[in-house]
């Protein structure tokens, strides 16, 4: 049995993890599913003040405030930079750290540095018209690769506007205990944007698995995910 930490991404909530929470708790391991501040049900805490710094500091409360240790740290998409900085704090705490279709944290980068063209998207996207230029909406959930009509429904009445600091925040990635920790990658294949974040964890040698899915597995294949994350359970 191992204690797993999910960390969502961009316009989430820890809701997302709900088919997944399920399989692992029936599995016998221990599992927390944090809520950004700002997003899903702690939506009513959100201000243009939130950043990446924020949310860090929401995960490493949950750990330390459980007594957290020898967590396997899982973080999808934006909550990759999330768990790096993290990972900076308690490496300790941790024993492993998997990134699922997720940002690769570097030194001195923001989520803007690491994706191309990834700000301009934002700027032209932001709800600058209702003057809230620090708000970015959510697309629906068919863009992320879901096709199930139910969990269309499901996630497109939770999605949030995410706040901009969060992605023009850089995070510092300068301790050793943290750089040596154990890591894994899985990747969703159909979702291209972020072949090159795959490639990146292929080159550091990591250990890496697929999934032939769209962007978010933790909705559209579960079962997989779920039997990917007791191999890395497995091998603690």
């Amino acid at each position: 049995m191992s204690i797993f930490v999910l960390v969502h991404g961009s316009c989430y909530g820890g809701w997302c993890w709900r088919k997944l929470t399920h399989l692992h708790c029936k599995s016998g391991h221990e599992v927390y599913t944090p809520t950004l501040t700002g997003l899903g049900e702690r939506s009513h805490l959100l201000t243009k003040d939130i950043g990446l710094d924020t949310h860090i500091k929401d995960i490493f409360q949950v750990m330390e405030y459980e007594d957290l240790d020898n967590v396997i740290l899982v973080g999808h998409s934006y909550g990759g930079l999330v768990i790096g900085g993290v990972a900076e704090k308690i490496p300790h705490r941790i024993n492993h750290l998997v990134y699922l279709d997720g940002y690769i944290p570097e030194d001195g980068k923001s989520a803007f540095d690491l994706v191309p063209g990834l700000r301009d998207i934002y700027e032209k996207r932001s709800m600058k018209e209702q003057g809230k230029a620090w708000l970015v909406p959510p697309y629906d959930a068919t863009a992320w690769g879901v096709t199930n009509q139910q969990d269309i429904a499901w996630m497109d009445t939770r999605l949030c506007p995410m706040p901009w600091h969060t992605h023009d925040q850089p995070l510092e990635i300068q301790n050793i205990e943290s750089r040596n920790l154990p890591k894994t990658y899985i990747a969703c294949t159909d979702f291209k944007d972020f072949h090159f974040m795959a490639r990146r964890a292929k080159s550091y040698a990591w250990e890496y698995y697929s999934l032939k899915t769209g962007h978010d597995a933790m909705v559209t294949l579960p079962n997989e995910l779920a039997s990917l994350l007791q191999r890395v359970s497995d091998i603690q």
